[in-house]
């Protein structure tokens, strides 16, 4: 995805291969709401590198990913190449996919509802829902807590990328919803839990390359940047293991009638 200020594509490869993705866990959560059953339609809107979207595809769903770079793109292909799924890509808006109406049983959007015209993507997710059909929005983020490497390294952003707006998160986006009810979308769910996720310092790195307040720098700033983060990691985060805690939340919504 390549959003305004920020290119994710140039940072494609780090993004694809550092960025752990959603967990299993979340499928086994979705699983519970008829989210993703076999056979399912499921357009993944912003797919990225497809992390969503390879999921659903392993448990049998027909999966359509959407993104506007089709460097994310071609990253997804490769990495749905390793596990040996098929999954179909557009290039093409969230809010207009091009895509046949009524076609989809779930639309999903991962780590990215944030980056979207909201009311006019949720138009479009109406637009693509069969009757019935259920929407899911989902994040699985870090979480900086006093002291931990990501409050140091998110500190270490902002000295780079002063815009950067993303930092102190709590991993929950409670925001979304009223978008949704006004958008007149009902039975509108949500459940989140905690889980450790273990890097390398090169793999933290690598994650950090691809976020959205690295990827916004120019060439020069981001090798600096990275220069410095290793160091901050060197004297204050020297395990050869991180544990970097993260939260998973997710919107359920649905069924939704036309």
């Amino acid at each position: 995805m390549t959003v305004s200020g920020t290119n994710f594509g140039k940072a494609a490869e780090d993004y694809g291969t550092f960025r752990v993705g959603f967990p299993e866990s979340i499928f086994d959560r979705l699983a519970e709401f008829n989210v993703g059953t076999p056979d399912d339609t499921v357009v993944d809107l912003g797919t990225g590198t497809g992390t969503l979207a390879r999921g659903f595809a392993r448990r049998g769903c027909k999966v359509i990913g959407v993104d506007t770079d089709p460097r994310m793109i071609g990253e997804a292909k490769k990495l749905d190449r390793q596990i040996k799924v098929s999954i179909k890509y557009i290039e093409a808006k969230a809010e207009s996919t091009g895509l046949d109406g009524g076609a989809a049983d779930v639309v999903t959007a991962g780590q990215c509802w944030h980056w979207f015209d909201q009311p006019r993507a949720i138009a479009e997710v109406i637009r693509l829902l069969k009757p019935g059909g259920k929407l899911v929005i989902a994040n699985f983020d870090w979480l900086p807590l006093a002291g931990n490497v990501v409050e140091a390294t998110e500190e270490l952003i902002v000295q780079y990328n002063p815009d950067w707006r993303f930092g102190g998160g709590l991993g929950m986006y409670p925001q979304y919803l009223p978008v949704l009810s006004e958008a007149g979308i009902q039975d509108i769910q949500t459940f989140s839990y905690d889980m450790d996720v273990a890097y390398t310092p090169e793999a933290w790195r690598g994650r950090i390359r691809a976020s959205a307040g690295i990827a916004a720098l120019d060439a020069d700033s981001s090798r600096k940047f990275d220069a410095d983060l290793v160091e901050l990691l060197s004297t204050r985060f020297s395990s050869s293991v991180l544990s970097v805690p993260h939260r998973v939340f997710a919107i359920v919504t649905g069924p939704v009638d036309k």
